[in-house]
């Protein structure tokens, strides 16, 4: 099974961006976790990790897609 991990804000762009990963990633192969950096601001580190430079992002197996620009981990820092 896959591992990804959805990061994002709350901000418009965010919560639509949920909304699409959510109804779209197959759920049998995909073990999907969403952080919201506005609320866990300690997960940041772990996203630069990755590689994630704005949210909305999506990690699948260690890769990052940023899906759109939606702010920057400095803005949320």
């Amino acid at each position: 099974m896959s591992k990804a991990i959805f990061y994002h804000a709350g901000c418009p762009i965010c919560v639509e961006s949920e909304q699409l990963v959510l109804q779209y990633l197959d759920k049998s192969k995909t073990d999907l976790e969403i952080v919201h950096l506005g609320n866990d601001s300690s997960r940041i580190g772990e996203a630069e990790q990755f590689g994630v430079k704005s949210v909305p992002a999506l990690v699948v197996n260690g890769g990052v897609y940023h899906i759109n620009y939606g702010a920057s981990l400095e803005e949320i820092k």
